[in-house]
């Protein structure tokens, strides 16, 4: 299956501004891609890049005052094969997990962990912990009332993309639109 994805992400920058940017495709699915993942930067702005201790990719720029749009639009191959399903998974206590899982587990700076940990438990919190909670996340994710999605005219290729909602984002507050569709 191939797979159409991207995204625009707009800053308005107060001022001259370092970032530390997270977006592309992780190097552990670069074998998918069928087209370069490039980012691309408006304005254009030099940009270091370095491994996290994830193995993500991670660029740094210095945002200039104003708007910054970041972009990339870029084609990936999939088997289409379903995630594993374990039903018998369980869920373990913290003191049980090895020391080097544990990163895993801390907040994101990208995103309001108190406001989103007060909406998982309370969308969440009732279901039983293991595979449950697994596939009550799952299927809340995949619900399409959850999907905010615009069609885009067909490219030239013939490949129809869908885009997530365009949004302007003021102050540094972060938004990711991402892009998926079956070819």
């Amino acid at each position: 299956m191939k797979i159409r994805a991207g995204f625009e992400i707009s800053y308005d920058c107060p001022q001259p501004t370092p970032m530390i940017l997270q977006v592309s495709v992780h190097p552990s699915r670069q074998a998918d891609l069928i087209s370069w993942d490039g980012l691309r930067i408006d304005p254009m702005i030099p940009a270091n890049t370095y491994h996290d201790t994830f193995g993500n990719f991670c660029h740094v720029i210095r945002a200039p005052a104003g708007r910054l749009t970041l972009s990339t639009d870029f084609l990936a191959q999939d088997s289409g094969q379903l995630d594993e399903v374990a039903p018998g998974a369980m869920q373990h206590p913290l003191e049980e997990l090895p020391v080097d899982a544990l990163i895993f587990l801390l907040g994101s700076r990208y995103c309001e962990t108190g406001r989103l940990s007060d909406f998982a438990w309370t969308t969440f919190g009732h279901h039983p912990k293991g595979w449950p909670l697994v596939q009550a996340i799952c299927d809340f994710t995949h619900a399409p009332h959850q999907v905010r999605l615009r069609a885009r005219q067909p490219a030239q290729d013939g490949v129809r993309c869908l885009y997530g909602t365009s949004r302007r984002v003021p102050r540094l507050r972060a938004s990711r639109d991402h892009a998926f569709a079956a070819a």
